[in-house]
């Protein structure tokens, strides 16, 4: 492993070197975003006169509105199409209300609006191969609830991951993808080289990781404005099984 690369630390999450560590820390909200719009963390998050609306729902409604979606999803049974579009899209040009955030797998066959019977507008997606905990990832799942007001961030692994199978391999591979290893070992650890095991593994590890390392996670959730879980999704079924983070 080269140096530059995490390694895992006691509690099974992934520790980085010190410039990491650094980038990971200024990865929050209160960042550039902050600096760049001219204003401070606390004005960004606490004006009354933000633009942003932000949704009614409780944390527990937020994510029964998730449940409840892929059940409709699984069954067949979709209702989100019948929204007519083009009030949505009107409404929507210079706002955005989304309850919920997930962050999942790049793979093309998760399709997340559509997984959870939601249209436009209604959930903050965040995609990256492997739904891993990046700096990037951190800093726009901050933005999503402090900002937009989602009530749950939700970390969805899936069946058949080709980031996982990859990282369990460990082979020699092109270009950066072995960039992926380090995040995933930790789950390859737990999850004894089995895809699924390790799959569920991962998402449950990213999401503590999330609620842990963020401090604007973590004070939402201890003020209970937002939930963090984790949840694997079976592309086979459609169905979304919810895990402990």
């Amino acid at each position: 492993m080269s140096d530059d690369a995490s390694s895992t630390s006691r509690n099974g999450f992934p520790t980085f070197p010190d410039s990491s560590r650094r980038s990971f820390l200024r990865a929050g909200i209160f960042g550039s975003l902050a600096a760049g719009l001219g204003i401070g963390a606390g004005d960004f998050l606490m004006s009354p006169d933000s633009a942003f609306a932000k949704t009614t729902l409780t944390p527990d409604e937020a994510l029964k509105e998730l449940v409840d979606g892929n059940q409709r999803f699984a069954s067949g049974k979709l209702t989100a199409h019948e929204h007519d579009l083009a009030i949505l899209k009107q409404k929507l040009v210079s706002n955005q209300e989304p309850f919920a955030s997930v962050l999942t797998c790049a793979d093309s066959r998760i399709p997340v609006e559509m997984v959870f019977d939601q249209t436009i507008g209604r959930l903050f997606v965040t995609r990256v191969a492997g739904n891993m905990i990046t700096p990037e990832i951190v800093g726009s799942l901050e933005f999503g609830a402090a900002v937009l007001g989602t009530k749950v961030i939700l970390v969805l692994g899936h069946s058949d991951c080709g980031a996982v199978k990859a990282a369990i391999a460990n082979k020699t591979v092109p270009g950066q993808i072995s960039s992926l290893y380090p995040h995933l070992q930790p789950a390859v650890d737990r999850g004894n080289h089995d895809l699924k095991t390790t799959t569920c593994a991962n998402a449950e590890i990213q999401a503590r990781l999330l609620a842990e390392s963020s401090t604007v996670v973590a004070g939402l959730v201890k003020e209970g404005q937002l939930k963090v879980i984790a949840g694997y999704y079976d592309i086979g079924s459609g169905s979304v099984t919810l895990l402990e983070a």
